[in-house]
């Protein structure tokens, strides 16, 4: 197996993980509730101090997650920077910031749990200054996810997905599907954060064709004849 096909395999099970991840987070830490800017919900504080083991699995959950989202880069940009480097870093770039946004979420899902504790031991008026920390604290973690996993990362894969069009590593259907499911959710996370209602099903096709071309990585991996650099199809050509 050559390096390339080795590559991938990872990028395809990164993409599996960063998929996969934030909607496991779900299922340990969705007793938080709230939305960008919305009211959480009622007793969430004794319910984190309640729920300490949740909150850990959920934030390592979410350091796995950034790890993903900065792997996928890593071993992307050797193959498509042959392609077009400058938008190859921009990819790197915009990941980097995902993964950086994630990370500011996960830390700020520990302070909560720290105040939490504190506001249980304290024993406060629930109208107290605890209470206004950690609505910061989770609106901190939702504009983070907002702008990070939402507009950057649907920025990142508009870029992606571009790119494999024009280089055709993979089938051109996938990467067209990519691009118009990458609009779709930029679409659905703008209002968002201009304060408006979103239709939340617009994320939906770029969700299913990540999942999709990470299958497709794995078992068929990139067209060959599209990662060979330039100079490499010259020299095959001159032979023939």
């Amino acid at each position: 197996m050559n390096s390339n096909r080795k590559a991938a395999i990872i990028v395809g099970v990164l993409f599996i993980i960063a998929t996969v991840a934030p909607i496991s987070t779900i299922l340990f830490i969705g007793f938080l509730g709230g939305e960008v800017a919305g009211e959480p919900i009622p007793d969430y504080l004794v319910n984190v101090s309640a729920n300490e083991r949740q909150v850990i699995i959920g934030m390592l959950i979410e350091l796995i997650w950034a790890l993903a989202v900065v792997g996928i880069p890593v071993m992307l940009f050797p193959i498509l920077k042959k392609h077009n480097e400058a938008l190859a870093l921009g990819f790197f770039g915009l990941r980097f910031i995902e993964a950086i946004s994630t990370i500011v979420g996960s830390i700020g899902l520990l302070t909560l749990l720290t105040l939490s504790q504190e506001f249980v031991e304290a024993g406060v008026p629930g109208a107290s200054h605890f209470q206004s920390i950690g609505t910061l604290l989770l609106a901190v973690r939702d504009w983070a996810f907002l702008i990070g996993s939402g507009l950057i990362w649907s920025l990142s894969a508009l870029i992606l997905n571009y790119l494999l069009y024009q280089s055709k590593l993979v089938p051109r259907w996938l990467s067209v599907w990519g691009f118009v499911g990458a609009t779709l959710s930029f679409a659905n996370y703008l209002p968002q954060f201009l304060g408006i209602d979103s239709i939340e099903i617009l994320f939906l096709p770029i969700a299913v064709q990540e999942i999709v071309f990470a299958v497709w990585l794995i078992v068929k991996g990139f067209k060959l004849s599209a990662i060979a650099p330039e100079s490499a199809k010259i020299d095959i050509n001159e032979i023939k």
